[in-house]
């Protein structure tokens, strides 16, 4: 049998080209298939991965996880990190004895039935925003009164799940907290405001709270409060013995310094100018009766005023404030200016008083002079002079004259005091508690301050250290 051969349609250069081009589009097509298949949706896995360890009959959140050695048996207490991250501090209430804060919450735990598949580190970890579906820890503030979530525009929470089974809960709220305060230096003291989170429910045996290692406690920067300077924080634990078990508890203490500026400004100076304007009265002429007691009265109720609206912004304590006595020694010396006033026009009243019983007994010797005188003229018109001379001299009143000398002589000082000297200058008794108040009132005021500044700052000092 003979086979005819059919000549080729295509020259032999045209069937290598095709062929080429026929391999170039199948290992376009291959790769293509390959790109296809390595490229793969990692939020489709986040959702089976979620599906897969937080479905139906998967995960129960009534279980607390497992304890530190990896069991939920007695004695494997799970352990829970807790950090927090302060934001804002709004307000220190001394009345209600209170602050308020707003702060990022932060929990972090381990619970190994939420352990997954990271794969090969393309899913670092997967967020939630429903904190119900995974366990919680039963945490709550202990000395808290009032307290919100933030919901604005979506509620500032999530839950994040690491591969390696971590926990983090992270929460924006603010609380107003209660904070006991000692107010004995008031103005020129210091507070120390705490935050406290305990366990409600689960005793130490199967729950512990812990602070982050590194930064328990975060500030933002620049932190600013209107009469109040954050100096520092401490961090410590404060677990509470009931008589239904231990339960874990963690505290911050806030210590802060009051700013003495503003009440520099709004009350220890304004006190000291009332007290000076009250010792102008001292100044005046004591018969100016109308504007020395306006004076005093005027300055009285302008302090006491005061000494009233500084207390209404306090609360009302058994005990005696730094700025209660500082108002009080000042009420005292306003009043005590105005006492001198009543003492100065007292003693003004009996100077009169004494100069009219002068001129008195002046005017009774003078006129029993005029009649002595006016007896010896008639007897001496009647030439009886000789007879006379008993009742105007007798032998007597030589001696009697010489032992008033001596007496006199012997009363005199043999030294003049210059305080003495000094205030023999002014004749009235008035005018010398005028001059004597004008230096002892401005000394004894100036003592106080020594004594009050000393004292009181000594003491914030001590407390300070």
């Amino acid at each position: 049998m003979t086979t005819v051969a059919t000549p080729s349609l295509w020259p032999p250069h045209s069937q290598t080209t095709a062929t080429l081009l026929l391999l170039m589009i199948f290992s376009s097509l291959v790769q293509i298939s390959w790109c296809n298949q390595g490229k793969v949706n990692f939020r489709e896995k986040e959702k089976q991965v979620l599906d897969q360890i937080l479905g139906p009959g998967r995960y129960d959140a009534r279980i607390r996880p497992s304890g530190i050695n990896g069991t939920a048996s007695a004695g494997a207490a799970t352990l829970v990190s807790v950090n927090i991250y302060l934001r804002s501090i709004s307000k220190i209430d001394d009345y209600k004895m209170e602050y308020s804060v707003q702060l990022t919450f932060r929990e972090q735990w381990t619970d190994e039935r939420l352990k997954f598949n990271n794969f090969g580190g393309k899913i670092k970890y997967l967020t939630l925003t429903d904190a119900a579906r995974v366990w919680m820890p039963d945490l709550f503030f202990a000395n808290e009164k009032e307290g919100h979530f933030h919901n604005i525009i979506m509620p500032n929470v999530y839950i994040r799940i690491h591969p390696d089974g971590s926990v983090l809960y992270s929460i924006r709220i603010s609380l107003t907290l209660a904070c006991p305060m000692n107010l004995k230096l008031y103005p020129l003291d210091r507070q120390i405001c705490s935050l406290r989170m305990a366990s409600y429910g689960w005793t130490t045996d199967d729950l512990e709270f812990v602070w982050k290692d590194g930064d328990p406690v975060q500030v933002v920067k620049n932190l600013h409060l209107p009469r109040f300077t954050l100096e520092k924080f401490l961090t410590d634990s404060c677990n509470s013995k009931t008589n239904t078990g231990e339960y874990s508890c963690l505290k911050v203490d806030l210590l802060f310094k009051r700013e003495f500026s503003y009440y520099l400004i709004q009350i220890y100076i304004p006190c000291c100018m009332l007290v000076i304007v009250s010792w102008v009265s001292f100044w005046l002429d004591q018969n100016a009766i109308p504007a020395r007691v306006s004076l005093g009265v005027t300055t009285l109720l302008t302090m006491a005023t005061q000494t009233s609206g500084i207390n209404a912004s306090l609360p009302p304590v058994s005990y005696t404030k730094a700025i209660d006595v500082w108002t009080g020694v000042c009420l005292t010396f306003v009043f005590g200016a105005l006492l001198e006033f009543a003492l100065v026009n007292y003693a003004s009243r009996s100077d009169m008083h004494r100069e009219n019983m002068k001129k008195q007994r002046r005017q009774c010797e003078l006129e029993h002079a005029a009649s002595l005188e006016a007896a010896a003229d008639l007897l001496e018109d009647g030439a009886t002079t000789f007879a006379m001379k008993p009742l105007v001299r007798h032998p007597g009143d030589a001696l009697t004259l010489e032992k008033v000398r001596q007496c006199e002589i012997h009363m005199q000082p043999k030294r003049d005091n210059c305080c003495r000297t000094w205030l023999s200058k002014f004749p009235t008794r008035s005018k010398r508690i005028d001059v004597i108040s004008r230096i002892t009132f401005p000394l004894v005021f100036a003592l106080f301050n020594l004594v009050y500044w000393s004292t009181y700052l000594f003491r914030e000092e001590a407390e300070e250290n």
